[in-house]
């Protein structure tokens, strides 16, 4: 009896947390809802969505166009995907299947305390070191640019997709491997022609979550991208992104005025493609496994 009420308390705990996770993801969506919508009696949404000016400082009329922080942010995080997503799966697949036991002791502490290193060191970083080589390797003038944020996002997001690309090719089962060697393949044709196939929705799912890693960030990309209120035209210009926008401008804003509500907007909009992100990853990533149960 005794047994059966600790379960009980224990399983109402459980309850407890996961519905007040929901109720804080949906207190912070009504928050931002709450404080965007008067912007929207002003400016239209189609002008939000569309318009290529975000001057919300203009002498003879503010304009409030999201497009280039749009384009601005993908760039930047499709940017990093394409680095982070290679060197994210070779790595997992690595020290999942090549890996001595003593490498990956050695190597997975690495990848997880690359994990914990502060978005403003890596911006730090971004501006001394990778900045000048930038700079000095395209002659562009200073290095503060897409390229710089989309490296820097890369590393931030490779502890993301390394864990959870491992743990999705951990998962594939051990019979898949053992027919593949039975037939004559080496262990790297098995690796690449068997397992990243089986473990394909998985690794889509944390490609996925490394994404809406690198699309929120705030720092890193204020720090090293260079922040031009100008529509990006490649990655070697200056860009500025959704995130770096709010940082930069909402300490400054009157409250309560149109240029405030707006940037309540743009975290709202912000809001809402990570939510979608991250939505998909999850459906993705369940359905992997039950794929493979």
């Amino acid at each position: 009896m005794q047994r059966r009420h600790k379960e009980k308390l224990i399983e109402l705990i459980f309850l407890f947390n996961g519905v007040l996770v929901v109720l804080v993801l949906a207190g912070i969506f009504l928050l931002l809802l709450k404080n965007a919508l008067p912007a929207f009696k002003e400016v239209s949404v189609v002008h939000f969505l569309t318009k290529p000016i975000w001057n919300p400082d203009a002498y003879d009329q503010a304009t409030y166009g999201l497009l280039p922080m749009l384009v601005s942010t993908l760039m930047v995080t499709l940017g990093s995907l394409v680095v982070a997503i290679p060197l994210g799966v070779g790595t997992a697949a690595y020290l999942s299947d090549v890996a001595s036991p003593r490498v990956r002791e050695i190597a997975k502490p690495v990848v997880e305390i690359l994990a914990g290193i502060p978005s403003v060191v890596v911006g730090f970083l971004g501006i001394v070191l990778l900045g000048p080589v930038i700079s000095k390797l395209t002659g562009s003038y200073n290095g503060l640019n897409a390229l710089n944020g989309s490296i820097l996002l890369a590393v931030m997001a490779l502890p993301t997709i390394i864990s959870l690309s491992e743990d999705a090719l951990a998962s594939v089962p051990r019979a898949y491997e053992e027919a593949s060697l039975a037939l004559g393949a080496n262990r790297w044709e098995t690796v690449l022609r068997v397992k990243i196939p089986a473990a394909a929705s998985g690794i889509l799912a944390a490609c996925m979550l490394g994404m809406g890693r690198a699309i929120g960030e705030t720092m890193t990309v204020l720090m090293a991208t260079g922040n031009a209120a100008e529509f990006p035209r490649s990655f070697l210009g200056p860009v500025k992104t959704m995130t770096s926008t709010i940082a930069i401008e909402l300490g400054e804003v009157a409250y309560y005025t149109t240029h405030f509500h707006m940037l309540f907007a743009v975290g709202l909009m912000l809001f809402i493609i990570t939510f979608i992100i991250n939505l998909c990853a999850d459906m993705i990533f369940h359905r992997h496994t039950r794929g493979l149960a």
